[in-house]
C-alpha cells in the first residue's frame, strides 16, 4: 500500500508548522487503495479521537477541523483497503509509512502576544563585552581582579592553590568599546546585539550576578549601558540581555558569602530578607548550586518574593526593558518554572509589546522535558525564540560529513514541530561561549588531550576549515530562523572549550576576507524569501543538500566528493560568480 503524506508540505498539511488554537488547518493524505480514511489525533495524555476524512476522488482524503486548546498533540492515520484497516504512521523522514513507527507531532499554541519584527532581514551578533573592544576610559573596579594588559594572550584556565578557576582576569572590553564598533556591526547586517551578563559580578564571564540593578563598573556603569542602546538604536539595531535567573553569585547582595556587600545576605543570617531565595541542607556552608559549582547557589524561582523582585511592577525585568532594551535571552531556561517564564515573558510585553524573549534550550525546545516535566515554551504565553541548537550540530555535521540525510531530517523535523512565528525568530548559531569555535569545530585535527595543549592551538588545516566554514555560514544564513554570529567569527578567530573560545577580538589581525564574505551574507538576509518565507527540500544525498525558500530563492550546498552540475548558469547572489558546476564545500544561493 502506498501512502503519500509528508506535513512540512502545505498540499499534504496547511499550515505547514504548529497551529493556533481555534483556527482552521487541513490534513491531506493519497492512498489509491483505500476506500475510506480516517485521521486519528491524540491529544497528549488523553484518549484518541477517530476522525473520517472526506474522499477528494483519485485517492486524496482530506479533514479541515480545528483544536481549541493549546499543547501537543499527535496523530496518524488509519485507511480502510479491501474491508481491513491499516494504520499508517511517520518514518524517520517524516513521511508516510505502513513500516512508520511513530506518530506525527501537532504543536497547538495560543496567539497570545504579537511576535518581534525587528529582526526581519538582520541577524543577531554575541558579545561577551569584556572580550570585545576597549573603548574610552579603562574601567578597573574589582579588588580582586587581574587585569590583563595584552589582548593577544591567552585567557587564565589554570586553577588556583585551593584547586579553583578563578574566573577573574579582565581584558578590558567594556560598553563603550562596543558603542565604538556599531558602525561596524551595521555592516555586519546586524539588527540585534545579544550582550552577555551585564550586570555585576565578580568574574569576568557575569554569569554570577553580584547585584542585578547595577550594570557592572568595568564595563562602564549603567550610563555606558544606556548610551549604548540609544547610538545602536540611530542604526536600526536593538540590544537584548542575557538573564541569569536560575542562580546568582555567593559573592552578591544577595548572598553575600565573603562580605563584600552592604548588606545581611543569605549565608551571613537565617534573618537575611533574601535567606528564603536559597535552598540549604545545612545553613550556611550546604546549600544547593548549579551543578554543584558552590560560587552559583541557585535561587528559588517559586519563592513569591524573588518572583516580585524579578518580574513585578518594580522589577528587574521592566526596570531594563523601560531604559530601552528589546528583550532577553533567558540562560538555562530549563531551570526556570513555567510560573516564572509566563511572569517574565508578561512583564516584558507589557513594557514593550515586541520585546523578545528567547530561551536557551538545548534540544527539540516543542516538546522538551525537563526535570520530569513537559514544557510549553512555545504554547503561546512564553518564549518567541529559542537557541536553535539542533540546526547547529546538523549544519556542522553536515558540512563534516556530507550526512545530507540528516540534514534533512533536523529541518523537517523543526520546520514542522515549531510555530511559524518560533521558526522565523529562531537564534540560529555555529557556535556561541559554550562551545568550541567553528573553525576548530570543522578542522580534522585531533583534539590535544591536555588542556595546556589546547590553550594556544592552532588548527593545522585552516584553509580547508575556513572553506567549510563559508560553506556552513551560508547554510546557516538562508534556514528558517535568525543567524546569530558569536563575536570573532567572523575574523577567523579559533579555540577550543571555555576559556579558549573566549579571547579577545583580534582587531588588528583579523581576516579581512573572510569578514568581507560574512558581509556578503549580511546583504542576502534583505531578500524577501529569507524572512518568512516557505521552504522546501529538494535534494538531500550524495551529499548534496538543496532547497528553495519562498516561490524561487534556491540554495546548493555540496559537501560530495564531487562536483555538481547545475541545471543551467547561476549567479551566485553571495560571491557574484556565474557557476554551471558547484565545486565540493560549498554552498551557494541564486533565482
Amino acid at each position: 500500500m502506498r501512502v503519500e503524506f509528508f506535513p512540512c508540505d502545505e498540499r499534504y498539511k496547511n499550515p505547514v508548522g504548529g497551529v493556533e488554537v481555534n483556527a482552521d488547518f487541513t490534513v491531506s493524505a493519497v492512498c489509491d487503495e483505500a476506500n475510506e480514511a480516517y485521521f486519528v489525533l491524540t491529544k497528549e495524555n488523553e484518549t484518541p479521537v477517530r476522525y473520517p476524512m472526506k474522499d477528494c476522488g483519485g485517492g486524496k482524503f482530506s479533514f479541515t477541523m480545528r483544536v481549541t486548546s493549546s499543547g501537543l498533540y499527535f496523530y496518524h492515520f488509519a485507511f480502510v483497503v479491501s474491508g481491513k484497516e491499516r494504520k499508517v504512521f511517520a518514518n524517520e523522514d517524516l513521511c508516510a509509512s505502513e513500516s512508520g513507527k511513530d506518530e506525527w507531532q501537532l504543536t497547538a499554541y495560543k496567539s497570545r502576544y504579537r511576535a518581534p519584527e525587528f529582526l526581519r532581514g538582520g541577524i543577531f551578533y554575541q558579545i561577551m563585552p569584556d572580550r570585545f573592544n576597549r573603548g574610552g576610559k579603562r574601567y578597573k573596579t574589582k579588588k580582586n581582579a587581574v587585569y590583563r594588559e595584552d589582548t593577544s594572550v591567552c585567557p587564565y584556565y589554570l586553577p588556583d592553590e585551593n584547586g579553583i578557576v578563578r574566573n577573574n582576569d579582565m581584558f578590558g572590553g567594556n560598553l563603550d568599546g562596543v558603542t565604538e564598533k556599531l558602525d561596524y556591526l551595521k555592516s555586519l547586517s546586524v539588527k540585534c546585539i545579544y550582550l552577555n551578563p551585564v550586570f555585576e559580578a565578580a568574574s569576568n564571564h557575569k554569569y554570577d550576578t553580584g547585584s542585578y540593578r547595577r550594570v557592572d563598573g568595568d564595563f562602564g556603569g549603567e550610563d555606558a549601558l544606556k548610551n549604548l542602546i540609544k547610538e545602536a538604536e540611530k542604526r536600526g539595531i536593538k540590544v537584548i540581555l542575557d538573564g541569569v535567573f536560575s542562580h546568582t553569585g555567593d559573592d552578591s547582595v544577595y548572598f553575600n558569602r565573603y562580605g563584600n556587600y552592604d548588606s545581611v545576605g543569605a549565608y551571613q543570617s537565617e534573618h537575611s530578607p533574601y535567606f528564603d531565595w536559597y535552598d540549604f541542607n545545612a545553613f550556611p556552608s550546604d546549600y544547593k548550586c548549579w551543578w554543584g559549582i558552590k560560587i552559583l547557589p541557585c535561587v528559588n524561582e517559586t519563592n513569591v518574593r524573588y518572583d516580585e523582585f524579578i518580574n513585578g511592577e518594580d522589577g528587574i525585568i521592566r526596570y531594563y526593558m523601560r531604559m530601552g532594551i528589546a528583550g532577553w535571552r533567558l540562560d538555562v531556561a530549563d531551570e526556570l518554572p513555567d510560573a516564572f517564564i509566563d511572569n517574565l515573558t508578561r512583564a516584558a510585553k507589557s513594557v514593550n509589546p515586541e520585546a523578545l524573549v528567547l530561551g536557551e534550550v538545548w534540544e527539540d525546545a516543542s516538546n522538551k522535558t525537563a526535570y520530569g516535566f513537559r514544557r510549553r515554551y512555545l504554547q503561546g504565553a512564553q518564549l518567541d525564540s529559542v537557541t536553535n541548537y539542533p540546526f547547529k550540530n546538523a549544519v556542522i555535521d553536515f558540512v563534516n560529513t556530507g550526512d545530507a540525510k540528516g540534514l534533512k531530517r533536523t529541518v523537517c523535523r523543526v520546520v514542522n514541530n515549531y510555530p511559524k512565528r518560533v521558526l522565523d525568530n529562531l537564534m540560529n548559531f555555529l557556535g556561541t561561549h559554550d562551545t568550541v569555535r567553528i573553525l576548530n569545530a570543522l578542522s580534522s585535527d585531533s583534539v590535544p588531550k591536555e588542556k595546556s595543549a589546547r590553550a594556544d592551538y592552532k588548527i593545522s588545516d585552516r584553509k580547508l576549515a575556513v572553506q567549510k566554514l563559508k560553506a556552513a555560514a551560508a547554510l546557516q544564513y538562508t534556514l528558517p530562523g535568525v543567524p546569530c554570529l558569536y563575536y570573532g567569527d567572523e575574523a577567523g578567530m579559533e579555540g577550543y572549550e571555555d576559556p579558549f573560545n573566549r579571547r579577545f577580538f583580534p582587531w588588528l589581525s583579523r581576516d579581512e576576507s573572510l569578514t568581507d564574505y560574512y558581509r556578503a551574507l549580511g546583504k542576502l538576509r534583505a531578500l524577501k524569501e529569507l524572512n518568512g518565507g516557505s521552504i522546501k527540500i529538494i535534494n538531500a544525498e550524495k551529499g548534496v543538500f538543496s532547497f528553495v525558500r519562498g516561490a524561487s530563492l534556491k540554495i546548493v550546498s555540496n559537501m560530495g566528493k564531487c562536483a555538481y552540475e547545475l541545471s543551467s548558469v547561476v549567479t551566485d547572489l553571495i560571491t557574484g560568480e556565474e557557476l554551471s558546476v558547484l565545486s565540493p564545500l560549498k554552498t551557494i544561493a541564486f533565482y
